[in-house]
């Protein structure tokens, strides 16, 4: 079963630059896993400090591989320190009419 995900991240102002280096960098390197269908980034025009991920994933198995890349570990150990809050992660399904 596929996997429809939204992550909202939101940086610390002085550390705006740098978070979103490591989101582009995050999406180049997701955007080859053999599980990802669609990694989309994208940054609030009303704050620009919010950042939005909308994924698609072929499987949970293909997610969980995912989350432990090199990349994905490396902004999870950063994100206390650059973020102002925990980023929040909605998993959801596509409801067909």
């Amino acid at each position: 079963m596929k996997i429809y995900l939204t992550a909202l991240i939101k940086a610390r102002e002085e550390h705006r630059a740098e978070v979103l280096d490591m989101l582009q960098n995050m999406v180049k390197e997701t955007r080859k896993e053999e599980a990802c269908e669609l990694y989309n980034l994208h940054q609030g025009i009303d704050d620009s400090n919010l950042f939005i991920f909308y994924e698609i994933w072929k499987s949970e198995e293909g997610l969980a591989l995912h989350n432990q890349q090199p990349y994905i570990r490396a902004f999870g150990a950063l994100a206390d320190e650059k973020l102002q809050e925990k980023p929040q992660i909605f998993t959801t399904k596509i409801i067909d009419l």
